[in-house]
């Protein structure tokens, strides 16, 4: 999407990679007996009424605005796709039914002059939404344009600031997770095949785009520093294995025997053909790139988080509203994010004063399950009381692989095509404390169920506007995902009651430490020894190589871990105010389908429909 071709220059990693630390026609709009909501909010609520007392028959005047609406976001969605084929084909198994051209599928682009006119074009995108008179609107279309014009104004505010942009990173970077969609690039017929040879030979010249961007960085002034490069690079030559040894030549294989009619002879072909695009330009690729990142060393000169930078404080105002999705400035978050933490801790050292028991306990214990498959199904069950229920749909567990350990995410879900959401993939970064035996349940409730495996199948059951999953909000995605994973403790699950609401307000309050790093190291400016004092004296945190891995992590990924705390921070807040209005009429299965029912949208957008809910259950 737009905002991704700001951060990852045409590469939509932040929506299809949900990182634990996103049918052939528009199907008519769901009534409020169907989804639980009402999507008149109260701001339009007076105008919908003197409306139907006018007339039962929608003007032709509103058709054709209605009309043209449907055409306006049809079109940006096609544009949106047709500029990326992995972006595409991971949102569409069929995009000939959305009108979409699958020729020529291009990897992606990175330069200055490329994002820049990304950002003109946005600014041009939002005169042409504001030409349409929301009055006119459906329901459902008034819900899109909402969305769109706080996705537009947000991403515009980082306008002229295109240099911040990081395409590699630690961790999160495209060149620690671009190799791992290339492994689960679905084949459903020979073209696939084609179109995935295709882009995979276009890596060099993306890298070198990115290389290029990144000297460009330097120039500016904003290179990073050499322990983030050193861990980048490291990132690279991971990647720089033989061939005929990689997981990708694995999985390509294995994928070949998925498509039905081809010849032994045909797959002796296509595998000889990917071996020769593997050496010819996936290994120079990671090569060249690391040895360009290489050359930058010495010249990062910010010894501290992103407000180091000249402009980099007005950029991590940007990225706290972009990624967190509400209305706060950087001070208010802070102070809301402390609040909650404080209760939690609160909520911790009252659970061990009444049950003093507990600190042994928590020190060592064991879920029911401990296997993946038994985890996930026992998870899918036990949501059952609470969630919405959901179709069938089957899903995959993977272990990255040992070489790539070091470099990648604890877990992450890939999410499913709109038009192919039976089939979901899972891995599991078996290097990684989050996936040990104490963790994996947890951790696949925020991946699987109820988190985002659930949170896919059932927006793809009920697709209002498939625009909307390009304009996701990651503090909605990946709030889903913690508030999954927290709720996940209270099921039953092996532990005692008491152990479940320990371990469940240790682990938020330990998110929200993160979150509390993330603004105090990129937006306050601290350094790594204040950050050490403040983690020994109020953790007794005295590692000082985890204490620096902390403080790297943060620095290199501003507003990253921010967007997962504020965002289960806000669904709390919401079943908060949810249980105390509605007191007995309270129900989270139609609370969690309200949520869930809001599409992606952030939580400045979802504040009127939540209002509206409120009454209509209230009143009911």
């Amino acid at each position: 999407n737009m905002k991704a071709k700001r951060q990852y220059c045409c590469f939509l990693l932040a929506m299809l990679l949900s990182v634990a630390l996103s049918s052939c026609s528009r199907p008519p709009a769901r009534g409020t007996e169907e989804t639980g909501v009402s999507l008149t909010s109260p701001e339009s609520a007076s105008e919908t009424e003197a409306s139907q007392k006018e007339s039962s028959a929608v003007s032709s005047s509103e058709k054709s605005v209605q009309a043209a609406f449907d055409a306006f976001t049809k079109q940006i969605f096609k544009d949106e796709l047709e500029g990326s084929g992995l972006t595409l084909h991971y949102m569409l198994k069929d995009p000939e039914n959305y009108g979409i051209s699958t020729a020529d599928p291009k990897l992606g682009e990175c330069s200055l002059e490329y994002l820049e006119q990304v950002s003109a074009d946005m600014e041009k995108l939002s005169e042409e939404l504001h030409a349409f008179d929301p009055s006119l609107l459906t329901a459902d279309q008034l819900f899109t344009y909402r969305a769109l014009d706080d996705y537009l104004e947000t991403e515009l505010a980082a306008r002229g600031l295109e240099l911040y942009t990081r395409p590699v990173s630690t961790t999160i970077g495209t060149q620690a997770q671009l190799p791992i969609l290339f492994a689960e690039y679905a084949f459903y017929d020979r073209q696939d095949v084609e179109d995935y040879l295709n882009l995979m030979s276009q890596i060099d010249s993306y890298y070198k785009s990115i290389a290029e961007f990144e000297k460009i960085r330097a120039d500016a002034g904003l290179a990073p520093c050499d322990l983030v490069l050193d861990q980048i690079i490291q990132s690279c030559k991971d990647y720089m294995i033989r061939p005929e040894n990689s997981f990708l030549n694995e999985t390509f294989n294995s994928k070949l025997d998925s498509i039905d009619g081809l010849t032994e002879e045909e797959k002796n072909e296509y595998k000889a053909r990917h071996l020769a695009v593997m050496k010819e330009h996936f290994i120079p690729a990671y090569q060249m790139l690391a040895g360009e990142l290489e050359k930058l060393k010495g010249r990062g000169q910010n010894p501290m988080g992103l407000c180091g930078y000249p402009d980099g404080k007005r950029y991590y105002e940007y990225l706290a509203a972009s990624s967190t999705g509400t209305g706060y400035t950087v001070p208010e978050l802070k102070q809301q994010v402390q609040v909650h933490m404080s209760e939690d801790l609160a909520q911790v050292t009252l659970l061990l004063q009444n049950h003093p028991e507990l600190a042994e306990a928590s020190a060592s214990y064991s879920f029911a399950q401990t296997e993946p498959a038994a985890i996930l199904d026992a998870l899918k069950t036990q949501a059952e009381k609470d969630f919405p229920a959901l179709p069938e749909a089957d899903y995959t567990v993977h272990q990255v692989p040992k070489a790539l350990e070091a470099s990648l995410s604890p877990a992450f879900y890939l999410t499913a095509p709109i038009d192919c959401w039976q089939h979901n993939v899972i891995y599991i970064n078996g290097g990684s404390e989050q996936t040990s035996s104490e963790a994996l349940y947890t951790t696949l409730a925020h991946e699987g169920y109820p988190g985002h495996l659930y949170q896919t199948v059932y927006a793809n059951q009920n697709v209002r506007d498939p625009l909307l999953r390009l304009l996701a909000c990651g503090g909605y995605t990946e709030g889903w995902g913690t508030y999954a994973e927290i709720y996940s403790y209270q099921f039953d699950n092996g532990l005692s009651p008491e152990l479940s609401r320990l371990l469940a307000h240790n682990q938020a309050a330990t998110l929200g430490l993160y979150a509390l790093l993330d603004i105090n190291i990129n937006y306050e400016g601290w350094s790594q020894e204040r950050t050490a004092k403040f983690l020994e004296e109020l953790y007794g945190i005295t590692d000082t190589q985890v204490i620096e891995e902390i403080y790297y992590a943060v620095a290199d990924n501003p507003a990253n871990y921010l967007q997962y705390y504020t965002g289960y921070m806000e669904m709390v807040k919401m079943r908060e105010t949810a249980m105390e209005t509605l007191g007995d009429r309270y129900d989270p299965v139609q609370f969690h389908k309200f949520i869930l029912d809001m599409d992606g949208a952030s939580f400045r957008v979802m504040e009127p429909y939540f209002k509206t809910w409120l009454l209509t259950c209230g009143a009911q």
